[in-house]
């Protein structure tokens, strides 16, 4: 007799290959309950669609992560206009927009090309190394320290304590000591840097200059609020960034007929992170309170109930994406919800996706073939984040 379907963001197991998992709730337990960590699952596309575009009845008030130190009512602290509901996110996301633009996100594209091929010309020259060590954790990175205003000699120190803010212990429901530490570093670091930039004369043209000058009828952001956005940037948009880079060549390279799509014609990129973007999608996993009683495949779930809205699975709902299991960069990807959906539409996707198709464009440019060490690739392990910590590759260049 076959079990009932088990399900936990925790499971070392799931990080591995959390698909057929999502595939037996889909159809077992399209409303799943897991009592012995408190929360509820909706697990098919349209449901989670639906969550994402009714922030009144699935509320982000006390945070998007199940840990419980991350749980409450001052998740804000740290992950800014995402742990807020109307009409506060709708404030702080108007705010914050003023200095993340579509413009100052166009005037990047050089700044990362340049990036992209410091980091991936050495990397590739020496034939051997570790792709999200040596290119797909420098770029993201380095991208929004640019944006932010982070000095490079910081850099590598503000990387590591992001990679251990989202680190989870097998065995360990909540962020571990090591993480909670991290966390309270790089916010002592961004007050620091916040005091820098309203001490400096002539302020530099960076994200953080911008968000002190941001203001709509007068109304101005907070340095708290400030501190919390520079926290997201650098541990949301970096690391789903990273992922994303790291599971486009992975299963690109474990296709090879649809990895020779983009290596003939670089038009084919955008279809490439398309493409992953379904099929392995950096962020798997986002938490929302349910603010009232609600009732869904013969269940209900109380008000203040914990619900995780799994977006890894709604992107492999057959329902929506025919033979969802095949990597097909030909397939219609516009159903998609990896950056979500309504008002908490991911900010950072233009940028995401500007990134992603920038170093892929290089990695192309220079590599004619590449093998990946599968046995010696490594998985991240955390409740939110899926994609690799270590990626060993052999390259071959034009």
């Amino acid at each position: 007799m076959i079990p009932p379907v088990a399900f936990s963001p925790y499971d070392y197991r799931i990080h591995e290959d959390p698909y057929p998992v999502y595939a037996r709730l889909r159809d077992e337990a399209p409303l799943y309950r897991s009592d012995e960590l408190d929360f509820w699952a909706l697990s098919r596309h349209q449901d989670v669609v639906d969550a994402f575009r009714d922030p009144s009845r699935f509320s982000s008030a006390n945070g998007v992560s199940l840990d419980p130190a991350a749980w409450g009512p001052y998740a804000h602290k740290t992950m800014s206009f995402l742990a807020l509901d109307p009409p506060r996110h709708t404030r702080m996301r108007a705010l914050v927009s003023k200095g993340f633009t579509a413009r100052r996100v166009r005037e990047l594209e050089h700044q990362i090309r340049a990036l992209a091929r410091r980091h991936l010309g050495a990397a590739v020259a020496r034939g051997d190394f570790d792709f999200v060590a040596d290119f797909a954790g420098l770029l993201p990175m380095d991208v929004i320290s640019e944006m932010i205003g982070v000095p490079e000699a910081d850099r590598d120190d503000v990387r590591k304590l992001a990679d251990t803010v989202v680190h989870r212990e097998d065995g360990l429901f909540d962020v571990p000591q090591a993480g909670l530490e991290a966390a309270l570093t790089l916010v002592g670091y961004y007050a620091d840097l916040l005091a820098r930039r309203r001490a400096d004369r002539i302020a530099p043209d960076d994200l953080t200059s911008a968000l002190l000058e941001a203001q709509i009828d007068g109304d101005r952001l907070t340095d708290d609020e400030i501190i919390g956005f520079l926290f997201l940037m650098v541990v949301a948009g970096n690391e789903t960034t990273t992922k994303l880079l790291s599971n486009a060549v992975y299963w690109a390279w474990r296709n090879p007929a649809q990895l020779a799509k983009p290596m003939a014609d670089p038009a084919r990129i955008g279809d490439w992170v398309e493409e992953t973007l379904r099929y392995d999608a950096s962020s798997q996993v986002i938490a929302r309170t349910v603010a009232e009683d609600f009732s869904a495949h013969g269940e209900t779930i109380p008000a203040g109930a914990r619900l995780l809205l799994l977006i890894g699975s709604a992107n492999r709902d057959p329902a929506v994406f025919p033979a969802p299991g095949i990597f097909d960069l030909d397939r219609d990807t516009s159903a998609l919800i990896s950056f979500g959906s309504g008002r908490h539409y991911c900010l950072g996707a233009n940028l995401a996706r500007l990134e992603a198709q920038i170093a892929l464009a290089e990695f192309t440019r220079l590599v004619a073939a590449y093998d990946i060490d599968d046995g010696r690739a490594q998985r991240v392990h955390s409740v939110n984040v899926r994609g690799f910590a270590t990626l060993p590759m052999h390259v071959q260049v034009r």
